[in-house]
């Protein structure tokens, strides 16, 4: 089992961009947390962050040659992609879409998320946690299709 994991625009600034939003772990304190809890699964993950919304859209291009399942950490995209929507819709792959804050506590603008509508399920508002539950999520997805 293979879950290809993107963390969004942004994410690369963990730890010192607005704290009292996204807390003080940094992109490699959530991705160690990520790698043992998929190690615990004996799931590989394939990880990255992008942040220009093409590089994104190819990366889920070619997650249908190695990819079982994707977890989605759009950022600002969320918002805005119509391209990063219809990447996930066209290659058929269960995707869960997660975010560190609570969207829907947050600008209006920010309430609405295009990518949510492909997606399997959205987690959001628990910080690390949302990553953890949606790699869960995927897993238990995958063993249910085996």
């Amino acid at each position: 089992m293979e879950i290809l994991v993107i963390h969004g625009p942004n994410l690369n600034l963990l730890g010192i961009r607005e704290r009292e939003i996204y807390g003080e772990m940094t992109l490699d304190d959530i991705n160690k947390k990520l790698i043992d809890r998929a190690a615990a699964h004996q799931v590989r993950l394939n990880i990255t962050q992008l942040n220009c919304e093409g590089e994104i859209v190819q990366e889920i291009g070619n997650a249908r040659n190695y990819a079982d399942a994707i977890l989605i950490n759009p950022g600002a995209y969320a918002h805005t992609s119509i391209a990063i929507r219809d990447a996930i819709k066209a290659i058929s792959i269960p995707t869960i879409e997660v975010h560190l804050s609570n969207i829907y506590k947050r600008e209006g603008f920010r309430h609405r998320s295009l990518v949510a509508g492909v997606c399997v399920g959205q987690i959001t508002g628990f910080g690390v946690d949302s990553y953890l539950l949606g790699l869960e999520a995927a897993i238990n997805l995958l063993k249910e299709r085996l």
